[in-house]
């Protein structure tokens, strides 16, 4: 039996949601790390490796935290497409992030940390939550401020502002009652 958009939707709501910012906050408190005890060339790859890493952690992650990403048995839902397609989106705008980062490399950690962060707009829509305008909205903030406010400490403020940002979302989604 064919299902609806909508019970696809449902469906897709039920999950925990919990593999993918597991792994961004491993990843950026990684990246926060080398921030402190490495050069800025070395906090530069460790953006680049290290968001670029961030969904293959998260692949890794969802087999423990009963989400299993790669399960081929389970029936296909068009809004896991929806959702690989805003990652890939957050993926493109390294495009944006790339010519900044070449004027000025400190520009890095804000452009990628905002940038990469708005994939969690369209996630809020499709599970009818606030959580992800909540995680967009107060990123985009607090990482341009911190970028304005802390100019020697980007490669360190910024990844643990995200860290912050991230453990907060993640108390959200594990407490959220689904409204189906």
């Amino acid at each position: 039996m064919e299902r609806t958009l909508e019970q696809q939707r449902i469906e897709f709501a039920k999950q925990k949601f919990l593999a993918t910012p597991l792994a961004g906050l491993i990843i950026w408190t990684i990246i926060g790390c080398i921030g402190i005890f490495f050069s800025d060339f070395i906090a530069v790859w460790a953006i680049f490796i290290g968001t670029g890493s961030i969904v293959y952690l998260g692949l890794f992650i969802s087999k423990y935290t009963g989400e299993n990403f790669l399960d081929k048995t389970k029936p296909k839902n068009e809004f896991d497409t929806l959702f690989l397609f805003t990652a890939a989106q957050a993926i493109l705008v390294y495009a944006i992030a790339i010519p900044f980062f070449l004027v000025d490399h400190t520009s890095l950690p804000m452009t990628v940390g905002i940038l990469t962060g708005l994939m969690w707009l369209p996630f809020s829509w499709i599970i009818k939550h606030w959580c992800g305008i909540f995680h967009t909205l107060t990123r985009t903030v607090l990482v341009l401020a911190l970028w304005y406010l802390l100019p020697d400490y980007r490669f360190v403020a910024i990844p643990f502002g995200i860290v912050l940002i991230y453990i907060i979302t993640l108390v959200i989604l594990k407490n959220r009652e689904h409204t189906w």
